[in-house]
């Protein structure tokens, strides 16, 4: 009786990987194009200009392409990001973190937005991948906005990330004080080495 439950319990596991891998596997396909979609909508605004220059000496880059409204990731709103840093001969192979707050002040009507952060200090980018990071004036680490689209933390100076945001001026009531980034574990079990990463990174070594 023992060995046919230890056999059936193993049978069972066996299962539950071959069915979680696939699914882990199509959700980071997925998320990985939807990447590169935005950077491919970064190069049509604007503000290209200016977010090509500060990428020459940013530290990483963090792509979220849904910031979606409606108890998503940690509260009220937030989304799935893919982060990528310098490397000396271009951009590292892609790992994965959600993005979330309580609320980031999405105006009246506005359900989505695109957002590329330009993370531009040493110690923001080890906040990330040290596994959860804080984001706003107190706790150290600031967001300023690269175009009218996101209201920043500070002035728009400088400050450890740069944002941009799909949809100039639609997102004015967008702030990201208190929003936390936190490593997706189970994505990032396995390195995103297919095409669709190979495709984002390429993308991106065409801009810097």
């Amino acid at each position: 009786m023992l060995k046919s439950l230890t056999k059936l319990a193993m049978t069972t596991a066996v299962a539950a990987v071959c069915f979680v891998l696939p699914a882990q596997a199509a959700e980071k396909g997925e998320l990985l194009r939807d990447a590169n979609e935005v950077v491919n909508d970064l190069r049509h605004d604007p503000a290209f200009g200016t977010a090509r220059t500060m990428l020459q000496g940013a530290e990483a880059i963090y792509i979220v392409p849904k910031l979606v409204k409606g108890g998503f990731i940690f509260g009220a709103e937030g989304g799935d990001g893919v982060l990528l840093h310098r490397t000396g001969h271009g951009w590292s192979t892609p790992r994965f973190y959600g993005m979330g707050s309580a609320s980031f002040g999405l105006q009246i009507g506005i359900e989505q937005a695109k957002l590329v952060f330009i993370i531009n200090s040493r110690r923001a980018l080890e906040g990330i991948e040290k596994g959860e990071l804080k984001l706003g004036a107190g706790a150290g680490i600031t967001v300023v906005t690269l175009s009218s689209a996101a209201e920043g933390a500070t002035t728009s100076h400088g400050g450890d990330m740069v944002v941009w945001a799909s949809g100039t001026g639609a997102y004015g009531g967008l702030t990201f004080n208190g929003t936390v980034i936190k490593q997706d574990k189970d994505l990032n079990e396995e390195p995103a080495t297919g095409p669709e990463a190979t495709a984002l990174r390429k993308n991106l070594a065409r801009i810097w």
